[in-house]
């Protein structure tokens, strides 16, 4: 299976000399790799195209943020997988195998991650994506081994290879005849969430997405923008906004809507009690970004093919995430999800 490992730079230099020879040293075997880059201004391309001559390189000219810059630099490789890396993982020997072997034995698979786990505390899942990413039907991502901040010590307990809803951009394979027919990431996204958008398109479509745990990779994380950046925080909440709105099916969908923005609300309050003025704003800005793009979603929404019901999905929890962590103090995966569980409403939570 022709497989192209591309990984995104933008004025990453630091990160590329750290991990990139690794990458290639347990990459080239099965894979060709390529660098796209997104505008570098810190040498990044002189350095690359010095050391690594046989590295293939995008140049995108311009900082099209995660999402844009992907779509542009898919559209000139040619693989029949590919692989999306972020600049700042440190991949492990016979890393792609798994992967690719999953896709040769399943056509239903549209895309796929490895476990992730933590580059500064090995033992533990890292925040992005962990053991395979899930939602509730507020649209809050969660992952087997971390709910919001708290990541689980890695003890063999997601070792299975399992259906998830949404795998990570950190290190995201995809087939790219379904890539195509997707239409890619949605590039109004920027950066964040694009991968959950992508992942609710192609189930939409017929696709199974899953956890991979016989590869593992480490990553370290805020790369770009670090998880506590007011940015992160504007991003995951618009972009949250935005995948619902297009992706929710029409039953309840105002419904759904309307608790979101009142959950959201219930955020922003806490930011500010807690005085974090910034990630209060943040939250603001998010919901005045989102108004003002309704009209743009709803076509986004007529346009696409809403199927799957937040009940009935299997890896859609049907309660809120935030308050089985925040009211009911519960801390692991486990504790709030399994395939039974999934998708019963909790009659003693209020949403």
């Amino acid at each position: 299976m022709k497989t192209a490992v591309i990984i995104l730079n933008w004025n990453g230099i630091d990160l590329l000399k750290k991990f990139l020879k690794d990458v290639n040293d347990k990459s080239r075997a099965v894979s060709e790799l390529w660098l796209a880059d997104n505008g570098s201004t810190d040498g990044s391309l002189e350095w690359i195209k010095s050391t690594f001559p046989d590295i293939r390189i995008f140049e995108s000219g311009q900082n099209l943020g995660y999402a844009g810059g992907y779509n542009a630099a898919l559209e000139h490789i040619d693989a029949e997988l590919y692989v999306l890396l972020n600049s700042d993982v440190e991949v492990t020997e016979n890393w792609l195998t798994p992967i690719i072997e999953a896709f040769k034995g399943d056509e239903a698979l549209a895309a796929c991650q490895p476990a992730i786990l933590s580059y500064n505390n090995k033992e533990f899942f890292e925040h992005a994506g962990a053991a395979g990413g899930f939602i509730d039907r507020y649209g809050y991502p969660f992952c087997r081994g971390r709910l919001f901040d708290y990541c689980e010590k890695d003890e063999g307990q997601y070792n299975d290879s399992a259906e998830i809803f949404w795998a990570s951009g950190a290190c995201l394979a995809i087939r790219a005849g379904a890539w195509k027919k997707s239409g890619g990431f949605d590039a109004d996204f920027f950066a964040h969430m694009e991968e959950v958008d992508l992942c609710w398109r192609l189930q939409n479509m017929g696709y199974t997405i899953k956890a991979i745990p016989d590869s593992k990779v480490y990553h370290v994380g805020g790369g770009t923008l670090p998880y506590s950046s007011p940015a992160k925080i504007y991003y995951n909440f618009r972009n949250s906004l935005y995948m619902l709105h297009k992706n929710l099916p029409g039953k309840g969908f105002l419904f759904n809507i309307l608790k979101r923005l009142f959950l959201d609300g219930l955020a922003a309050a806490r930011f500010l009690l807690s005085l974090k003025l910034k990630a209060f704003w943040q939250v603001l800005r998010s919901h005045i970004a989102y108004y003002g793009n309704i009209g743009k979603l709803k076509q986004k929404r007529k346009a696409a093919d809403n199927k799957i019901e937040p009940s009935s999905h299997k890896s859609i929890l049907n309660r809120s995430v935030a308050l089985e962590y925040y009211i009911r103090k519960k801390k692991k995966f486990s504790s709030i999800y399994t395939a039974e569980t999934a998708s019963s409403s909790d009659v003693n939570l209020p949403l």
